[in-house]
């Protein structure tokens, strides 16, 4: 309790300089547990999960986009079998990737722990998915993000290497060369620390990585946003991304729309708490607890041009 009232203070104390708004409500967020939004490069399709209540157990569903229009969301064609999540697409659009618990070879148990897959273009479609075994652990793999050079940012369990205890996540990149990715390696203390590492972004020229993180010392909930940008050979401090965007719940899955417009990220923040201005009727507390924003995992959006990403290169 009384960490949590503090994280409430913190966060009323953070400038609220970018008003953060709902995506798709009751089509993406609905008030179930919604997360991870992703925009195809083309805009046309809006890829995201629907969880259970648990955060156990994930599915992709997919919707179509035609301008601010949304179809009505369907299971995307390689889920709803096993735990998939992480939808990403690598600059070219050519080649999509994803994490599941799916089994590795063909009549297998499926994982305890998630693994990046991948699937390609063809002029036939989408490809089956793809295990890459260069990137597997005994621990779970999260959110792959590519850069137009190559590189492959991703969080992971996996121990040896990992900077905090045993269970814990930190980043990592590995490059694409003549079709396999070589050894993962360990981003270090600039992003890493004991504590967790969760969900980078990374921009397609490597310049800017917006990533989660909990237990920091300006942490305003259990796990925030952040951003950093690379200068030459070096990053910038990592920068809270403050209020407004950061609250006393849960922030991540940060990624911005293709058109450059939005950052859309998931929070589990919730109004819950908010006392109601009369006593409602039965259907209306029905209705108030089955929305949005009642603490459950909910799809966010803000404009991009709104976010302040800390001290550009040079300024310190």
């Amino acid at each position: 309790m009384r960490h949590a009232a503090l994280a409430t203070l913190l966060f009323a104390a953070l400038p609220l300089f970018a008003q953060v708004e709902l995506l798709a409500p009751g089509i993406i967020s609905t008030g179930d547990d919604d997360a991870h939004a992703t925009f195809s490069p083309d805009g046309k399709q809006v890829f995201f999960i629907k969880d259970s209540p648990d955060f156990a157990h994930w599915t992709v569903a997919v919707c179509a986009r035609n301008g601010e229009k949304l179809s009505e969301p369907e299971v995307a064609w390689f889920s709803g079998r096993y735990s998939d999540a992480d939808v990403s697409f690598d600059p070219s659009g050519n080649t999509m990737y994803f994490i599941s618990t799916r089994p590795i070879t063909a009549g297998g148990a499926p994982r305890e722990d998630t693994e990046i897959w991948r699937m390609h273009r063809t002029a036939n479609g989408w490809s089956e998915p793809e295990h890459i075994p260069e990137l597997s652990s005994e621990g779970s793999e999260w959110y792959p993000n590519m850069t137009a050079d190559g590189w492959l940012y991703f969080g992971s369990e996996r121990a040896e290497g990992n900077l905090g205890k045993a269970g814990t996540s930190d980043f990592w990149r590995a490059r694409l060369v003549d079709g396999h990715f070589t050894k993962p390696e360990n981003l270090g203390t600039h992003f890493n620390t004991p504590r967790n590492e969760i969900e980078p972004w990374i921009s397609a020229d490597g310049n800017l990585m917006i990533f989660s993180a909990g237990g920091r010392p300006d942490s305003a909930g259990a796990y925030d946003l952040y951003a950093s940008r690379r200068c030459g050979e070096q990053w910038t401090a990592p920068f809270h991304l403050g209020g407004g965007i950061n609250s006393p719940g849960w922030e991540f899955g940060a990624r911005p729309t293709p058109d450059g417009k939005w950052l859309v990220f998931t929070s589990n923040r919730t109004n819950s708490g908010d006392p109601y201005t009369r006593p409602l009727k039965y259907r209306e507390l029905l209705e108030k607890i089955r929305s949005a924003g009642n603490g459950l995992r909910d799809v966010y959006r803000v404009p991009f041009k709104d976010i302040d990403f800390g001290p550009p290169c040079g300024v310190r």
